[in-house]
């Protein structure tokens, strides 16, 4: 493997890691995200925590960020890699964008759920899937409120529809990584699938229940 492919791992890590929730509520609420609500840095919390306007910001810097690690990505590959094929490129920076997002090192690894920067790398890698699954997101968020729900249904559709609606080469790597990612988010909620179980999960609007 030549050394310049290391770099598509290692700058869409970094991209991806960067924890814009964090940065958000530490800039202008001066305050841990971490220690505040579930925890976690990812849109959900925020806006639960410090309001529909941070939890936007936060929402559309984090797809912006896995956009842009799948686009420089390709770049680099096509740029210093000919040979590597361009989905395979773009799947191999969709991998670590989420993984940074998921594993920050700046945080000692605790970081956000992947779903924000999922939709991000995906909506360049495979847009039609992408904007499928946000779309059974929005529906299901919007029967029945719960923002994990939404989460691991649009999740779980993501590679079914990425099946159907990406056309031409389809690499196994790039395949492999669907469903990869898909079932990383769907992991990272584990806690939620719990609580959605017990009937005492948090729906959107309500303060959150105790696990």
């Amino acid at each position: 493997m030549p050394l310049a492919s290391f770099l598509i791992p290692i700058i869409a890590y970094l991209l991806g890691s960067i924890p814009t929730g964090f940065l958000l509520i530490l800039f202008f609420r001066k305050q841990d995200i971490r220690s505040i609500g579930s925890g976690n840095i990812g849109a959900t919390n925020v806006l639960r925590s410090a309001g529909k306007g941070l939890g936007a910001v936060t929402f559309i810097l984090d797809v912006l960020k896995g956009a842009t690690s799948v686009w420089v990505g390709a770049l680099v590959a096509s740029l210093l890699i000919p040979a590597m094929p361009h989905r395979d490129a773009q799947a191999l920076a969709a991998l670590f964008a989420v993984l940074g997002h998921v594993f920050p090192v700046w945080l000692r690894f605790r970081g956000g759920k992947g779903v924000a920067t999922a939709f991000g790398v995906f909506l360049v890698a495979a847009p039609w899937a992408a904007v499928a699954s946000i779309a059974v997101f929005a529906v299901v968020l919007a029967i029945s409120r719960y923002v994990s729900l939404a989460s691991i249904i649009g999740a779980t559709c993501f590679p079914v529809f990425a099946y159907f609606l990406v056309h031409g080469d389809r690499p196994p790597f790039y395949l492999a990584v669907q469903a990869a990612v898909a079932l990383l988010i769907i992991v990272k909620h584990h806690q939620n699938i719990r609580r959605l179980l017990a009937g005492t999960e948090s729906r959107l609007g309500q303060k959150r229940k105790s696990a």
